[in-house]
């Protein structure tokens, strides 16, 4: 069977041979911009940003060259237009295919860093809170920076590693620590004043001065990160309003209009009723709520977990199954409750949603196992830093404090204790080495790998890390309480497009349905007249020839249409109010959109049954 990652891999290399190769073909040299040239630095790609923009115009050239002869051809041996009206057609066809390729193609990266510079950003408590912490310990920025990098992977973590490296070639005193803050001044230029406060902490006296400074720091970037959660989230009532009611509430009354529109003379073609409920609706709500995705100060951080976490079963065949049947009975059960025509929009829907569920719940369930065990880890710090401070080893401190705390948090260390006595590791490589509890494959990272660090720095310090221990504990219960608000902040948003996008969004979709069948004289629940198609209700013609033009819009049409719609409308929303909330992590939008997808197609149904039980 082939992997999603032999996919993923397939489709790099054919990019990669593309971006070599195609360039070379290309007739004109193109000139990037700076934030493209940015981008591809900061993302690390292997080609600089004029190759890259060469291949998106050599793609965009010929593909739109390929539209144009397809548009062209299409014209003539369609009837639809003579040569002479052909050929402008085709052209400004073929331009907007060629410009839209080469602009989506162009910005990718663009847009690609943008999302990884929202992440980074959250990194930046952890990176300020890891510097603190040594600082306090030995007021040296070379080796708080060297400490603070080997507490994450993430893009700010490598930025600071690389500036250290070249601090350390040139024999800067500061670490890089000036050169990095730089470097990020303009997008959270927080993280300047954090690091200006830092270096005045390490060049204070030991003592109140020194503390007092370091708390500063950390308190800076936290505030920070607040503030511009809290803006956001008030920023985005005003786009969200008007994503609910053009993206949702308009386009599904229009379609309890249809009987008026054609009785009024109004002729609707069948391509243009699904192109603009099934390609343009769908396509410009994707677009919207991603420019507002892209609007994001910062991506709350998040444990990962894939396929290839230990805990994490393969139950892709059992996906798959349970996909099946879930889509064979929606398949049979649709005509009983709306007609046959729902079939196809019950069976994707219940289909597509199970299969998501089945997949993505093992990774759920291990990834909350893995954030109750990090928010236990701010009262293990604590506890240990106690014991520490009172002179007692790491070592012992460890299992002691396993035996007094309970959950995910005890169970890690634990393991960890049990690895150090039967192995004789150091602290360090029993809780994130091979097969530990804190090993990256397992998910952790992020703060996680912060605490782990702090404990074995801990182990070798011995007793004058206990405070500091101590400290770094309240740090992170000061970072758990202002995600916390974060998210509280953000759910007054999401929690409203969530339940659009799994309820009532659907139901006012079925509800519509119905009642545009009802209106136009359909009998029964499925209805086998159409949109305009028969008599009205009052036994008259339902606008004479008009009504005969109008027949292509079918009830089997107009409802699948709408289901359609209304099922992209449920995966997008709840993608879009997911990433909003808990940023987009694969299992999380994953698991979520599978159950919006099975309770809209439900309600869709539901709606549509009882508007129509009510009007027959």
């Amino acid at each position: 069977m082939i992997s999603w990652t032999a996919i993923r891999h397939g489709i790099g290399r054919a990019t990669a041979m593309a971006v070599r190769q195609l360039p070379e073909r290309y007739p004109d040299r193109v000139e990037p911009d700076e934030n493209l040239e940015r981008a591809c630095a900061f993302l690390g790609l292997p080609v600089d940003a004029e190759r890259f923009e060469t291949v998106a115009a050599t793609i965009g050239v010929l593909l739109g060259g390929c539209t144009f002869v397809v548009a062209f051809g299409w014209s003539l041996l369609g009837g639809s237009a003579d040569p002479i009206r052909a050929v402008p057609i085709a052209v400004g066809v073929a331009a907007i295919v060629g410009w839209g390729l080469f602009t989506g193609i162009r910005r990718a990266p663009e847009l690609a860093a943008a999302v990884a510079r929202t992440r980074a950003v959250a990194d930046a408590t952890t990176v300020a809170s890891a510097l603190a912490l040594s600082l306090r310990l030995t007021p040296v920025p070379e080796r708080a920076v060297r400490f603070a990098t080997n507490g994450g992977d993430g893009p700010l973590h490598r930025s600071l590693a690389n500036h250290a490296d070249r601090a350390a070639v040139a024999g800067d005193g500061d670490g890089g620590l000036r050169a990095f803050a730089a470097e990020w001044r303009e997008w959270f230029p927080a993280l300047d004043r954090s690091v200006a406060l830092l270096l005045a902490a390490a060049d204070a006296d030991a003592g109140v001065d020194r503390i007092r400074l370091l708390e500063r720091a950390v308190a800076t970037v936290e505030d920070d990160l607040r503030d511009r959660t809290a803006s956001f989230a008030g920023d985005l009532r005003a786009p969200v309003t008007g994503l609910y009611a053009f993206g949702v509430l308009l386009p599904l009354a229009l379609v309890s209009t249809l009987p008026a529109a054609v009785a009024a003379g109004v002729t609707i073609p069948p391509w243009a009723f699904v192109a603009t409920y099934d390609l343009v609706l769908p396509a410009a709500l994707a677009v919207v709520a991603g420019r507002l995705l892209l609007r994001r100060p910062v991506a709350l951080p998040a444990p990962r977990v894939d396929a290839t976490h230990p805990d994490v079963p393969d139950r892709r065949g059992v996906a798959l199954l349970s996909g099946a049947t879930a889509a064979a009975v929606g398949w049979v059960a649709a005509p009983v409750v709306a007609g046959g025509w729902a079939s196809p929009v019950l069976a994707a829907g219940a289909g597509i949603g199970t299969a998501l569920c089945v997949h993505l719940g093992p990774r759920r369930e291990v990834r909350r196992t893995i954030e109750e065990r990090n928010r236990g880890l701010s009262d293990a710090l604590a506890l240990v830093g106690r014991r520490v401070a009172d002179g007692e080893a790491v070592e012992r401190a460890l299992p002691a404090v396993a035996a007094s705390l309970s959950g995910p948090t005890a169970d890690a260390l634990a393991a960890a204790s049990r690895r150090m006595s039967a192995l004789g590791i150091p602290v360090g490589t029993a809780l994130a080495g091979d097969g530990g509890p804190f090993a990256p494959d397992r998910g952790s990272g992020g703060r996680a790998s912060g605490a782990v660090v702090a404990l074995a720095v801990a182990a070798t310090v011995g007793r004058p890390a206990g405070d500091a221990l101590v400290a770094h504990a309240d740090r992170l219960d000061a970072l758990a309480a202002a995600e916390r608000d974060a998210r509280r902040e953000l759910a007054t948003v999401t929690g409203t497009l969530r339940d659009t996008a799994a309820l009532f969004g659907p139901l006012v979709g079925g509800a519509t349905v119905a009642l545009a069948g009802r209106l136009d004289g359909l009998g029964g629940f499925g209805g086998a007249g159409g949109i305009g198609s028969g008599v009205g209700e009052v036994g008259r013609p339902a606008g004479g020839a008009v009504a005969g033009e109008a027949a292509a819009l079918p009830a089997s049409l107009v409802g699948p249409v709408v289901g359609v719609y209304v099922l992209m409308l449920a995966a997008t929303l709840t993608a879009f109010a997911t990433g909003l909330e808990r940023g987009l992590d694969v299992t999380v939008v994953g698991y979520r959109v599978g159950l919006a997808l099975v309770a809209a197609s439900g309600a869709f149904l539901a709606g549509h049954a009882a508007v129509a039980m009510l009007v027959a």
